[in-house]
């Protein structure tokens, strides 16, 4: 009786315990900014772009294969290293008959770069985005280098890019946060901006055939807000979605790796955030004394100030989290230029220090006069 209590015991501690595994290892698959959602991705990151806060993250540093959002890199590689988007050129050999989705390029074929920007951002055209690399860096394997350069540029230090369309390839891996930290620094730039959040557009080639494109990304026509960016999907990496949406000045992305329902739950993560988030210049919080004394000025005070922006996304909630620590002199000695600085002003939230800047004089701070020194020299007497 007495060992039979004892294996009962063992095989109850035995089943908590692996509960508990079970639920910690759950946990760290499903965490969340926000408690009231979570996403069927296996990574994911919702980022507010000015900043780089991560607002909601699952995974996001995990290195997964990523589809043909990988396409956002070539897109803004090509871009930033085309000296001419409406040069028109001929298409080369080598763009046809790549597998996978594809624009159906003929050798010979003549098209600008821009025009298969498109191709390639709306209709995911793998051809196209061999025809840009070879028309740009001379061969593939060139332009590959130039995105790897770009992406370690823009700080997405745990990718790797192997090919320019995003089929299934070793050595072809990104994160959720790295992919928002890229999609973020293209889309500061118009062109690409323009291009991803284009609906439908004709292009022609140079004998006059019009093709007409239809972006595939169906958030663009039924979320309000939506400015880009890029589907995919391949087996290895599933259903992948990066998407974006600007409201009241707040610019967010939100990507989803291996994602079934990556529409809709794209759509929740991107509405939470804009609902939850307000962009805030932190600046304008700022409540120091904007005079300080002078020490044998013309004047008994001199104007301080700050020069610099700082935007940051808080929820209502977290203001009472921001602190404010002001380092300033209780006076200074002129003379002093203008611009000088005398101090400096860090923001803090939850006690991490978010932003800092320095305070300096607004004019420059002239000393007393010979008649001040001479009045002062009698009423001294």
């Amino acid at each position: 009786m007495k060992k039979c209590f004892s294996a009962g015991r063992w095989g109850v501690l035995l089943i908590f315990v692996a509960m508990f595994l079970f639920c910690y290892a759950s946990n760290l698959v499903i965490q969340t900014t926000y408690a009231s959602f979570s996403t069927s991705a296996k990574a994911s990151v919702v980022m507010e772009c000015s900043s780089g806060r991560k607002l909601f993250a699952k995974n996001e540093n995990l290195k997964l294969p990523m589809a043909s959002t990988t396409k956002i890199m070539t897109a803004i590689t090509a871009i930033e290293n085309c000296k001419d988007l409406d040069e028109k050129f001929k298409v080369s050999r080598k763009a046809i008959g790549v597998p996978g989705t594809s624009l159906y390029l003929r050798e010979g074929d003549v098209y600008s770069t821009r025009d298969l920007l498109y191709a390639l951002m709306l209709i995911s055209g793998n051809d196209a985005s061999v025809a840009i690399a070879e028309h740009i860096a001379g061969s593939t394997s060139e332009f590959i280098t130039m995105m790897n350069e770009l992406a370690k540029k823009i700080g997405a230090n745990s990718s790797h890019f192997a090919n320019t369309h995003g089929l299934d390839a070793d050595g072809h891996y990104t994160t959720a946060y790295d992919l928002a930290k890229i999609t973020a620094y293209a889309l500061e730039n118009p062109v690409f901006a323009d291009i991803v959040s284009t609906k439908n557009i004709k292009i022609s080639n140079g004998d006059g055939e019009n093709r007409y494109l239809k972006n595939k990304n169906k958030l663009l026509s039924t979320l309000e807000g939506c400015i880009g960016v890029k589907t995919g999907f391949t087996d290895d990496a599933g259903r992948c979605l990066v998407s974006a949406i600007e409201k009241d000045g707040m610019k967010v992305v939100a990507v989803v790796l291996n994602c079934g329902p990556m529409f809709p739950e794209s759509a929740t993560m991107l509405t939470d955030a804009v609902e939850n988030f307000k962009l805030y210049d932190l600046t304008q919080m700022y409540d120091f004394d904007n005079y300080v004394s002078v020490v044998d000025g013309s004047n008994d005070v001199a104007e301080i100030g700050t020069k610099e922006k700082f935007f940051y996304p808080l929820a209502e909630h977290e203001m009472k989290k921001l602190q404010f620590k002001y380092t300033i002199p209780q006076n200074i000695q002129a003379p002093m230029k203008k611009e000088t600085e005398v101090g400096k002003v860090e923001i803090f939230f939850d006690n991490d220090l978010l932003f800092s800047e320095k305070i300096f004089t607004i004019d420059n701070v002239k000393p007393k006069t010979m008649w001040q020194r001479l009045k002062d020299f009698f009423e001294n007497w």
